[in-house]
């Protein structure tokens, strides 16, 4: 059993950053591969960014290449996304997410609650 609870949240101006954290408790999370997602109103789901379990293989979508780096630190059950140059597009929930496996077609069974973030143009 893995919780995951968000955190870092806000509104900033465009070009601004942020960095998210997702808090997890379990023993298996260092076991887990970690993934963020975010949400806009009327919009699906949109993956953003995956790390294994050891940290060393990342993965982003195009949308945020270049601009979002994901971290864990497994000492501390933390994982990370640091957001740069923001822009209003970004606006959206973002969740954190855990799966047994890394990679494309990775199947995530627990999420945290999300995170809102809203960037102002």
């Amino acid at each position: 059993q893995v919780q995951l609870v968000e955190s870092g949240g806000g509104l900033v101006q465009a070009g601004g950053s942020l960095r998210l954290s997702c808090a997890a408790s379990g023993r298996t999370f260092s076991s887990r591969a970690m993934a963020w997602f975010r949400q806009a109103p009327g919009k699906e789901r949109e993956f953003i960014a995956q790390v294994d379990w050891s940290g060393g293989s990342k993965r982003y979508a195009d949308s945020v290449k270049g601009r979002f780096t994901i971290s864990r630190d497994n000492a501390k059950n933390l994982v990370s996304l640091q957001m740069n140059s923001l822009k209003p597009e970004d606006t959206a929930v973002y969740y954190c997410a855990a799966s047994l496996n890394y990679g494309l077609g990775s199947r995530y069974d627990y999420w945290g609650q999300g995170t809102q973030v809203t960037v102002s143009s």
